[in-house]
């Protein structure tokens, strides 16, 4: 008797995936959310210029189009303009209709506090007073607190922006490196007075995945001990790298709403990196979104704050889907003959050009081949005879660079002469 054919999909096909075998191991987020924090965080970075509020708006509409979540929309304290800025964007915000929650940073001071109350009366929209104070041993050393004023101080700032009408996120500075007897008396007194979220903050991009993966199971011991409907945020620095894979480890935990800027600008070496947080959630499935729209909101914010985007940056540096390489150029090209993009856009990438509006580029240089010439000219419509291709793959071989479009173009012109 014949057997039925399996169906099976072309991942199954075509791939032997091994994350599959770990990742049973992982919990799997029941809520994930983003905040934006492009427009206040990122803004922090020594290197950047400051957008106009033309450039913000533009900005704050793209991230809709990624299905962020919540954005902060800017330091309210920072003087008149800024706040102005903020006043705009969530009126922006209500009259467009756009699904996204806004919300602003300050510190645990009536002067950040009563701005953002400001800014929300001018407005006429809620705006999440995101609520900030230093908590590890080292910044309480230099600045010469003890555990009774971060509670006290807590205490008053949380019930200040609640009387003012502000929902409120707590928000421990140095939460990484905090003592888990301060965050429980803190955060405590954080929900107690109000705040219905609380975030733990790896303010120097100290942690690893397992450290945040402790912290977050922490915050959610104290969350069930206060009895209240509290959530918990992650907001992650890239220091030393991890930024991505913590908020994923955080999102595992229990955390439900994780914190990163486009092109991961902000203080320091910056913040986590939006596009590549984005992307790792779309491929591992926790978040549906159509991520078409990344690579221009990129582009908006590297040239609203006037900072490049390296070639090689993952997803949506020049060079991420780009070979000049001969052996990986001919695989790309034996699968773009099959006419399946889905083969294409991965025999040579972990992620998906066509998932981000891009696609497969093969250009010519000194690691080149004869594959790499033919599908040059073939997508732009030249002729491929031999004496053109031996001719622009000799100049490649000779050369210290890739081609540019105008040499390949100048061999063309004077290939037969």
């Amino acid at each position: 008797m014949a057997h039925p054919e399996t169906t099976r999909t072309k991942e199954e096909e075509y791939l032997h995936d091994w994350n599959l075998i770990g990742e049973s191991e992982i919990t799997r987020p029941t809520t994930v959310e983003i905040d934006d924090e492009t427009l206040r965080d990122g803004l922090q970075s020594p290197s950047v210029r400051q957008p106009n509020l033309g450039e913000k708006l533009d900005i704050l509409h793209r991230m809709v189009g990624l299905g962020i979540h919540a954005v902060d929309i800017g330091y309210a304290g920072a003087g008149p303009t800024v706040l102005d800025h903020i006043v705009a964007l969530a009126e922006e915000i209500d009259n467009e209709d756009l699904p996204i929650e806004p919300n602003c940073a300050g510190r645990t001071h009536a002067t950040d506090i009563l701005p953002i109350s400001e800014a929300q009366q001018r407005s006429g929209v809620a705006i999440e007073a995101c609520l900030f104070l230093g908590s590890s041993p080292i910044r309480q050393f230099v600045e010469g607190w003890d555990a009774d004023f971060l509670v006290s101080t807590t205490e008053k700032a949380v019930t200040l922006a609640r009387d003012e009408g502000l929902e409120v996120m707590f928000v421990t500075e140095d939460t990484t490196r905090a003592r888990p007897e301060v965050l429980r008396r803190v955060y405590t007194t954080a929900i107690e007075s109000g705040a219905h979220r609380i975030c733990l903050a790896d303010t120097v991009g100290h942690a690893t995945p397992w450290g945040v993966r402790a912290l977050v199971d922490f915050a959610r011991e104290i969350v069930a001990d206060s009895g209240e409907d509290v959530k918990i945020d992650y907001h992650g620095h890239r220091d030393r790298n991890l930024s991505v894979i913590n908020s994923l480890a955080a999102l595992s935990a229990g955390a439900t709403r994780v914190h990163g800027c486009g092109i991961g600008i902000g203080e320091r070496v910056g913040n986590t990196p939006m596009e590549t947080l984005l992307v790792n959630l779309k491929l591992l499935g926790w978040l549906d979104t159509d991520l078409s729209g990344l690579p221009a909101y990129c582009e908006a914010i590297s040239k609203a704050t006037d900072t490049p985007v390296p070639a090689n940056s993952p997803v949506i540096g020049k060079d991420a889907f780009e070979t000049s390489t001969g052996v990986h150029a001919a695989a790309v090209v034996k699968a773009m003959r099959t006419g399946d993009t889905w083969l294409a856009n991965r025999i040579y990438s972990g992620v998906p050009a066509d998932e981000l509006g891009r696609e497969q580029e093969i250009t010519v240089g000194p690691m080149s081949g004869k594959a790499n010439v033919v599908a040059w000219l073939t997508k732009r419509g030249h002729e491929c005879d031999e004496e053109t291709v031996d001719k622009i793959l000799a100049t490649a071989k000779t050369s210290d660079h890739v081609l540019e479009e105008a040499e390949i173009l100048g061999l063309l012109s004077t290939a037969h002469t």
